[in-house]
């Protein structure tokens, strides 16, 4: 049954949470809290270097020299047990330490443990494969090459598996636009019908929420109703800002509790209070 919660003064509280809130860092652990992973880095401690170790959220977390990871990888398999890759990725950290932290989530079966293995690499440095310890590291780290550019040396297929070719830029780059630069608006009505059909068709609409309130074929006339496909273009149409209230605001027994809003008179904030 749900708890009770006092409700005075409800009216005087904060009914939403701060969006810019930070959660605070998890709660760490020693290495040798768990009999399991205190072994397991003790084993693995003897073969490579262990820059950083806790235990967060019931896993094992190691920080290791990038230069280590296939002896680190391999040891975990064959000698510790973790016979799952899990996962392999990136996180862009470009602006704050000029590169990249690379993750391998690692599961043991029989032991019922995750083992999460960190390291870092400066942008531009490559990052050996370990594709021939788990194979499913093929496609992973093609994918890390194609949204981060991320090099995995000794790869048996390293090229783009998502984005074409000839795609430039490296999408989940934090520096990467949201909606896609230049290239990305007209790269297939060039590579279609070539760059001379740019002012026939136009550039393709990225932005998925975008709604043109002129547009009277695909989105419903906003501010006023006009049969479908009417065109619009010659200008013959009254306009009709959009208002967000009822014209006059919105009164009560004949005293005015909200006040038009206005468009143009509206005024975005610069930086928050």
């Amino acid at each position: 049954m749900r708890a009770y919660k006092p409700k005075d003064n409800l009216q005087k509280k904060s009914y939403h949470n701060d969006r810019f809130y930070i959660k605070p860092t998890l709660k760490r652990g020693s290495v040798y809290d768990d009999s399991t992973f205190s072994a397991d880095y003790l084993s693995l401690s003897n073969i490579v270097e262990i820059t950083e170790s806790y235990i967060e959220l019931d896993h094992l977390v190691i920080y290791i020299k990038p230069e280590d990871n296939i002896k680190t990888i391999e040891h975990l398999k064959t000698v510790r047990a973790y016979d799952f890759l899990v996962e392999l990725s990136a996180i862009d950290y470009i602006s704050s330490r000029g590169g990249f932290e690379i993750f391998y989530e690692m599961l043991s079966t029989s032991k019922r443990k995750r083992l999460r293995v960190k390291t870092f690499i400066k942008d531009g440095e490559a990052i050996e494969s370990v594709e021939n310890i788990f194979r499913m590291a093929n496609w992973s780290e093609r994918e890390m090459y194609d949204m981060f550019g991320i090099v995995a040396n000794n790869h048996s297929y390293m090229k783009r598996i998502l984005m074409p070719d000839d795609w430039q830029g490296y999408p989940l780059r934090k520096t990467y636009p949201l909606h896609g630069d230049e290239a990305a608006q007209w790269y297939e009505v060039d590579k279609i019908f070539g760059k001379e059909a740019r002012d026939i068709i136009g550039p393709e609409l990225r932005d998925a929420a975008a709604i043109d309130r002129y547009d009277t074929t695909r989105f419903a006339r906003l501010g006023h109703e006009v049969p479908y496909g009417t065109d619009i273009s010659d200008g013959n149409e009254p306009d009709t800002p959009i208002r967000y209230q009822e014209e006059g605001g919105v009164a009560l027994f004949g005293k005015k509790l909200v006040t038009p809003f206005d468009e143009i008179e509206s005024k975005n904030l610069e930086e928050r209070r």
